[in-house]
């Protein structure tokens, strides 16, 4: 790694590629997902040997529930097996687990699992890992606009006072810093309304594995090429200031 100074804090992944990965190798596409699963965990272990403090995976979209119905039930499988058994991991290694995202209509028993992880993991201080479960951008702007409004009926904000900063308070996890680095596999060049608001300013680098494929090596690639870029957020670099 060139400089260390310079590792993203939070980076963010948009892991796509399962299904195709599969039906290249004539699988079915739910052994993509299986496998998928298993780079999350190894990325997670990478990111926090690089020092980076936030992951934030894109594991299940709104638009998602509209996939096949036998799909869908093999990857709520897979994220109860996940609860299961990677909390106790992250638990023991100092990790903290977030979910964003709405909570209906994923099943209630994984809600509850859901919540007995963060509840369980929120004091730690390692790395934090973020699912986004059951999410849409917009959707989580549209929702920050009327827990905002129900505010300003009930006298407890007012709308002359809000700026960006303080709107940005009103998402699902108002706590968690902008992503600086978005990582979407399989070589796609869109953010599929993934933290469209927190993704103003950040890097994307655009991997042409499968996420299946995506591992260690290729995240610390990933970073080496965040390090090269000069993060201007709409000003200058410090050369063509000098120049």
């Amino acid at each position: 790694m060139q400089d260390n100074l310079k590792i993203p804090k939070h980076v963010a992944f948009i892991m796509d590629g399962n299904g195709r990965w599969a039906q290249a190798r004539g699988l079915n596409r739910t052994a993509g997902h299986r496998r998928g699963v298993q780079r999350v965990k190894e990325i997670i272990r990478g990111a926090a040997d690089l020092g980076i403090k936030i992951v934030t995976f894109f594991a299940f979209s709104t638009e998602n529930w509209n996939r096949p119905k036998n799909e869908v039930n093999v990857l709520m499988r897979y994220l109860d097996h996940f609860l299961g058994s990677e909390i106790k991991v992250m638990h023991k290694n100092n990790m903290r687990f977030t979910v964003i995202g709405r909570g209906d209509p994923v099943p209630k028993y994984l809600q509850a699992k859901i919540k007995q992880a963060q509840e369980k993991t929120k004091n730690n201080t390692g790395l934090r890992v973020v699912l986004a479960l059951n999410y849409g951008g917009r959707q989580e702007i549209v929702d920050a606009a009327k827990k905002f409004a129900r505010e300003v009926l009930n006298k407890k904000a007012d709308l002359a006072d809000l700026d960006e900063q303080k709107f940005s308070r009103y998402f699902y996890a108002a706590d968690i810093p902008d992503p600086d680095l978005l990582i979407r596999t399989s070589n796609e060049m869109r953010v599929s309304n993934f933290l469209l608001w927190q993704l103003s300013y950040c890097e994307f680098y655009f991997a042409h594995q499968y996420w299946p494929d995506f591992g260690i090596a290729q995240l610390t690639e990933a970073v080496k090429e965040y390090q090269n870029r000069s993060r201007r957020f709409g000003g200058l670099d410090v050369n063509q200031k000098n120049n």
